[in-house]
């Protein structure tokens, strides 16, 4: 499963909304340059964060947006859900819809399938605006390093 731009962006832009809950209303303008993120394309994530009720706007002058609700209240599970549709690896294994598939039954492989969906919709429902801006995700013990990147003690790239 991979992540879209739009994903990804639409997450950057509410975690900087998150950031600036309590200064009123951010242009888009700001946001963007914040984040180095194209003005256009954030265009085409507003709809989408608005549509869900998850953006209050106001025009003119002092316009822009701002989170509805408290930074607490946004699971990044959610905000993915809108811009990327279902966060399933493999279609028969959504968690809101039923496999349609004629294997289901028999499937070996729909087990893990499932399993590992239930697994990333449990990981990303966990997680909050307010967890990402106060920094609450830590690696622990996964490897935050390119496998180009990774050495044995000796020094060898392994």
């Amino acid at each position: 499963m991979k992540i879209s731009t739009r994903g990804r962006y639409a997450l950057r832009m509410m975690v900087e909304l998150a950031k600036k809950q309590g200064d009123g209303y951010v242009s888009l303008t700001e946001i963007a340059e914040i984040q180095n993120i194209s003005k256009k394309y954030l265009e085409q994530i507003i709809p989408l964060l608005s549509h869900a009720s998850f953006l209050t706007t106001t025009r003119g002058f002092r316009g822009g947006y701002r989170l509805s609700k408290s930074p607490s209240e946004y699971c990044v599970g959610d905000i993915l859900r809108v811009t990327e549709g279902s966060i399933s690896p493999v279609s028969c294994a959504d968690v809101d819809n039923p496999c349609e598939c004629e294997k289901c039954g028999v499937c070996k492989t729909y087990p893990l399938w499932r399993k590992l969906t239930q697994i990333i919709t449990d990981y990303l429902d966990s997680v909050t605006l307010d967890d990402l801006v106060k920094g609450r995700i830590e690696l622990d013990s996964v490897e935050d390093v390119r496998p180009e990147e990774r050495r044995s003690e000796d020094g060898r790239q392994i």
